[in-house]
């Protein structure tokens, strides 16, 4: 039994360099491998300690990735956090730390998008728009405006200088 607790224990630090688990992630690890209840809460235990695994500073990661570089809103963010086995108490924490502007962040993505839709009719656009929105997690009238807006600011004249 100590092998298999030392097989997984390796198995669970390389897993660890690769990307940070949550506690619930890592206890599923160990799940896979034929341990007793006792040798996987010694192993978290252990892991805990070291600093390993910490599902705080995990949520606090997730939520930044998601807002900053996906541009997601919370209610992707919150998904995300649960399917990794996050604690509620600890994904509301990490999202509450989230400054409450997904509006604009929704507006910042919507133009990045707008632009290729100038061919489209309107309504196909704003349609469109607003269902990309919707699946990173944007509310359906923070979407909506968002679309609006940015399809609006995108069929206006550029008022850039026109040669004859």
């Amino acid at each position: 039994m100590a092998d298999a607790g030392e097989a997984a224990e390796q198995g669970l630090l390389k897993k660890l360099r690769a990307r940070q688990l949550s506690v619930s992630e890592a206890k599923s690890y160990l799940g896979t491998h034929e341990l007793d209840p006792e040798s996987v809460d010694a192993i978290l235990g252990a892991f805990l300690a070291r600093g390993y695994l910490d599902d705080a500073r995990l949520a606090e990661q997730v939520v930044h990735s998601g807002a900053g570089r996906k541009g997601q809103g919370r209610k992707v963010i919150a998904q995300s956090l649960a399917k990794r086995g996050v604690p509620r108490d600890v994904a509301d924490a990490a999202l509450a730390e989230l400054p409450d502007d997904d509006a604009e962040r929704a507006l910042e993505f919507a133009r990045t998008k707008a632009g290729s839709m100038r061919s489209l009719e309107r309504d196909v656009a704003l349609r469109r728009l607003a269902g990309q929105l919707a699946r990173r997690g944007y509310g359906g009238s923070v979407a909506l405006n968002a679309a609006r807006t940015a399809l609006d600011e995108a069929s206006r004249p550029s008022g850039g200088v026109r040669f004859r």
